[in-house]
């Protein structure tokens, strides 16, 4: 009977101190060396801009990919765009990655993450971790990234124009071919019939490039090396 009692006192001591050792995050930490926070814009259920903040940190190490075990989800959905991330910031830093750890988190609005409208951000991220660079905070992207580093289109942009505005960025930059405002022109076409008049309206969509969505400067990129010029100091 005895030896029961301290079996059982063990395993209470053992799930005390797992439950004490598990961490939740609460609010955004503080920098290491090698470690980058970038501002990525997404879109919330009611169609709403947000803004989520994306942790990268390279530290030396057998070339391991690491996530924040406390967002599965996150994780899930986004691997594909952590590993072409990865790829493509080795090509563009010309570092052996077999030698580094890599970590990513979500310090903010992580149900939010859409794994490949956040490629360009988790790229840009990674690169700056790899070569330990400050980045731009004035300065946010959306986009997918692509093996090549060309970075693809996404929906949303008007929403998240808006989350990099209010976030305080004063530079947003989008997809080739996607810096433009969408106008529809109504076209109307009537035809006699006996001693009617019928008439057809249709709305024709009309684009503008206007240099700016919600009052904030949008520039195009077409890839990673045309991104990194703004975001770098």
């Amino acid at each position: 009977m005895k030896s029961q009692y301290i079996i059982a006192a063990v395993v209470i001591l053992i799930i005390v101190i797992g439950i004490s050792n598990i961490k939740v995050p609460t609010k955004t930490a503080p920098l290491s060396a090698g470690e980058v926070l970038v501002n990525a814009p997404a879109v919330d259920d009611k169609g709403n801009g947000v803004s989520t903040i994306l942790r990268v940190s390279a530290k030396p190490g057998t070339g391991k990919v690491l996530v924040d075990v406390n967002q599965i989800i996150f994780w899930a959905d986004t691997q594909q765009s952590i590993q072409t991330a990865r790829s493509v910031a080795q090509q563009a830093t010309n570092n052996d990655l077999s030698k580094v750890d890599l970590t990513y988190s979500i310090d903010t609005n992580a149900s939010l993450i859409e794994g490949p409208s956040a490629g360009a951000a988790l790229t840009i991220a990674t690169i700056a971790a790899l070569e330990n660079k400050t980045l731009n905070n004035s300065v946010m992207i959306t986009g997918t990234i692509n093996p090549d580093g060309t970075i693809g289109e996404v929906g949303g942009i008007s929403a998240k124009a808006s989350a990099a505005k209010s976030t305080g960025a004063t530079l947003f930059l989008v997809p080739q071919g996607q810096g433009v405002k969408v106008n529809y022109e109504p076209e109307q076409e009537c035809e006699q019939i006996a001693s009617y008049t019928i008439c057809t309206t249709t709305y024709k969509p009309t684009s503008n490039q206007t240099g700016e969505i919600n009052g904030i400067r949008v520039v195009e990129v077409s890839d990673i090396q045309d991104a990194l010029k703004y975001f770098f100091r």
